[in-house]
């Protein structure tokens, strides 16, 4: 089974373009799963692949439940019904077991997001002019000026920015590439962080360069983010906590709160379905940034 795992998430990454961390999130729930049927008595490398069935799915997803969230377990088994849907293509099995399996049901929840107050409190209350302190207000302002998943922000270049045509370039889920607009708050502190970190280094524009780097001059990570919102929040003592997707369910709702469309909000966030989008309550870029002139809050 483990051979099959990993020609699975090679087509998923070569064949696909899924991003390394959905490969990663597969790879990780499977490995679940082929650990669980080897402790059930499948040897050392578990059972033949043609032995997982309806039943046995079932069985591992009973033993998740109350170890986990129903929508992660919800996630778990789309993993499975993928990668058997895989095997069946593959003629390895005749019918995909996990098809047969229910989708736990899941409540929708509220996403959590800051106030207009709250969010502007955060964003002013980033102070200091090193190169750190001018790139932490350039993630956080261009985070909630954008909307963007903070896997798109730390993978976008230099190149990626029009600061001319109130742009950014972003690279979405299955490599999905589209523009959308930022505002000019956002664009003034970017500029400002990559002057002073070209001062710094001495050197020109390098255009290829990430956007945002770490203190080794490496790309930042997702995960660094994170720790520098909720080192900043803790700092401002802001009561509500927010994580950097909080800041992207902050600016759909800020958005939509101030009459932007439904339609114009997902184009925004690069959702595939409005479904997606209308939990927070195909247009020209032209349109896009006109509403978004119009609509957000922190221009």
């Amino acid at each position: 089974m483990r051979g099959w795992i990993d020609a699975f998430i090679e087509t998923l990454s070569t064949e696909k373009g899924f991003s390394k961390h959905t490969c990663r999130a597969y790879r990780k729930d499977l490995e679940q799963l082929l650990a669980y049927l080897r402790e059930q008595g499948g040897g050392d490398t578990g059972p033949a692949i043609h032995e997982v069935d309806d039943l046995v799915i079932r069985a591992y997803l009973g033993f998740l439940h109350g170890k986990y969230e129903k929508t992660t377990i919800a996630r778990k088994l789309s993993a499975f019904r993928s990668f058997f849907r895989f095997l069946v293509k593959r003629g390895a099995i005749e019918r995909n077991p996990a098809e047969m399996v229910l989708t736990p049901k899941r409540g929708r929840p509220v996403p959590r997001y800051l106030t207009v107050d709250e969010t502007f409190r955060l964003l002013d209350g980033l102070k200091g002019d090193s190169v750190l302190a001018l790139r932490n207000r350039a993630i956080l302002e261009v985070l909630y000026s954008t909307g963007l998943r903070v896997g798109e922000l730390v993978a976008m270049d230099v190149k990626d920015v029009d600061v001319e045509g109130g742009l950014v370039r972003v690279v979405g889920k299955g490599n999905k590439e589209r523009l959308t607009p930022v505002g000019k708050n956002a664009l003034r502190c970017v500029q400002v962080y990559l002057e002073k970190r070209r001062l710094r280094e001495k050197i020109g524009d390098r255009d290829a360069e990430p956007l945002f780097l770490n203190r080794m001059g490496g790309r930042l990570s997702a995960r660094s983010v994170g720790r520098l919102l909720d080192k900043v929040i803790r700092q401002l003592g802001l009561a509500r906590p927010i994580t950097p997707h909080g800041l992207r369910h902050t600016f759909a709702t800020h958005m939509l709160d101030a009459g932007a469309d439904l339609r114009m909000v997902q184009e925004l966030l690069g959702h595939a379905s409005l479904t997606t989008t209308q939990r927070y309550t195909h247009v020209s870029i032209d349109r896009l940034t006109e509403v978004y002139d119009r609509a957000h809050p922190r221009k």
